[in-house]
C-alpha cells in the first residue's frame, strides 16, 4: 500500500469509528424520550454479546483429547468467582484471561 492509500484507510476507519460512537447521540436527543426497544437493547445485548463470546471462546475445545477442557473449565470459574465477588467485568474477564493463559503456558 502506498503512503496515500494507509492515509485514506486510515481516515475511512478514524471517520466510521467517529460516527458510531456519535450518531446515537444526534438521532436520540435528550429532547425526546428513548424507544422503548431501543432500550430493551441496551439490556439485553451486553448480556447476549458476552454468551456469544464464551461460545466462540469455547468452540474449538475437545473433551475427549489433550487437556480434555481443563484450562478453559478453571478459567471461566475464575472469572465467574471474580464477578461474583467484585461484581466488575473488566476485571473478571483479565483475570479468567491471566489464569487461562499461565496455565496453558505452565501447566498443561
Amino acid at each position: 500500500m502506498s503512503a496515500v492509500q494507509q492515509v485514506i484507510t486510515i481516515g475511512v476507519c478514524v471517520f466510521a469509528t467517529m460516527l458510531t460512537r456519535f450518531l446515537p447521540f444526534f438521532i436520540f436527543s435528550e429532547k425526546r424520550p428513548t424507544p422503548r426497544y431501543i432500550q430493551y437493547l441496551g439490556h439485553a445485548l451486553p448480556a447476549a454479546i458476552f454468551g456469544m463470546l464464551v461460545i466462540y471462546c469455547l468452540k474449538n475445545v475437545s473433551l475427549l483429547s489433550g487437556s480434555h477442557g481443563l484450562p478453559e473449565l478453571l478459567a471461566i470459574l475464575v472469572t465467574a468467582a471474580m464477578h461474583l465477588w467484585k461484581r466488575q467485568m473488566l476485571l473478571s474477564i483479565a483475570a479468567g484471561t491471566v489464569c487461562y493463559m499461565l496455565l496453558v503456558q505452565m501447566v498443561f
